[in-house]
């Protein structure tokens, strides 16, 4: 037997601040599946996310933060352009000053390669007890007028601990990845990094045809391009990781995906021939949270399924960069919670 990376604990975290789509025609809603969405307020950062997801980790499953020896954290908008959130957080939590600490600046694929990442980290003998978090406050960068964007994304976070175990195969296996960076501007924001600098670059207002307003240091989504990019994607996934791990469709206990509205889902869904399969499509409350969208998920499914059935649950992201990921996941080896 060998130790492998394999997911023990998993909290979620949702801010206070609700903004329903009442505002929003009702089969508009319903196509989205998206009633009611959390959001960061103002002053509120991703390292204080990571920090409230993380306290909670601890109390419900009575961690002792002491042993956490390597911290990572994925999230698109940091507090600052330097240092790296994990650095904060590291302090925010007090954790160990032995304890390494590193950011992963992906979007919806994010999960997916942190696991990936986290995987290597224990399974090469460099690191033990791993705290992965994933925060996403991004609508603090929308427009309050685009109706695009706004009805679609909320904020959150969630804080997974990984670490190894004794087995005869491995736990999280089957990884694929993809990159398309020449569509990165599809989903994107494109000023306020250092090719468009705030210092250098004006604020400009546009509106586009269906009278959505964005400025330059705002969200701005191609829809029609990144639903493409999403049927054209994950059926490729799907296959890539059945076929990487000798699975069938049958063979996977459940099926959890980046969510990007329920519309969407189902016509992957069909599309992945994935129709009688167990597959998580529910953003009700939350929206599509990003990074933290395939977490939450398994937070869900594990409200209403033992985490003894879900030996082989397939996890799959795509979106911003363009960049998909996919794998296998057993959960089998999850703590109960404590509270």
């Amino acid at each position: 037997m060998k130790k492998y990376a394999t997911i023990r604990a998993l909290s979620v975290y949702l801010p206070e601040k609700v903004e329903t789509n009442e505002m929003w025609d009702a089969r508009f809603v319903e196509k989205l599946g998206i009633y009611e969405r959390h959001l960061a307020k103002d002053d509120e950062t991703s390292s204080d996310f990571c920090v409230r997801v993380a306290e909670k980790l601890f109390t419900e499953y009575d961690i002792d933060r002491n042993n956490i020896d390597y911290l990572v954290v994925c999230a698109q908008h940091p507090d600052y352009p330097m240092p790296p959130t994990s650095c904060i957080v590291q302090d925010k939590l007090k954790l160990s000053m032995n304890t390494a600490a590193i950011d992963i600046t992906m979007g919806c694929s994010g999960y997916l390669y942190g696991l990936s990442v986290v995987k290597g980290l224990i399974e090469a003998e460099i690191a033990t007890n791993v705290l992965f978090i994933t925060a996403t406050v991004g609508t603090k960068f929308r427009n309050e007028k685009d109706n695009i964007m706004r009805p679609l994304f909320g904020d959150g976070a969630t804080a997974t601990l990984i670490t190894p175990a004794q087995s005869n195969e491995p736990f999280l296996h089957s990884f694929v990845f993809g990159t398309d960076g020449s569509r990165y501007d599809k989903l994107y924001i494109p000023a306020g990094g250092s090719k468009y600098m705030h210092k250098n670059t004006p604020e400009t207002i546009e509106t586009d045809s269906d009278g959505n307003m964005r400025t330059n240091y705002e969200w701005r989504m191609d829809g029609s391009a990144i639903s493409y990019f999403t049927l054209r994607t994950v059926p490729a996934i799907v296959e890539d990781v059945l076929t990487k791990s000798n699975l069938t469709r049958e063979d996977i206990d459940y099926y959890i995906f980046h969510q990007a509205n329920r519309f969407m889902m189902e016509h992957v869904q069909k599309k992945c021939h994935l129709e009688k399969m167990a597959f998580y499509n529910d953003i009700t409350k939350i929206g599509n949270t990003v990074s933290s969208s395939v977490p939450f998920g398994i937070d869900i499914v594990l409200k209403e399924t033992p985490s003894e059935s879900l030996k082989r649950v397939m996890l799959a992201g795509f979106g911003v960069g363009l960049s998909w990921a996919g794998c296998i996941a057993d959960l089998t080896q999850m703590i109960k919670k404590k509270i």
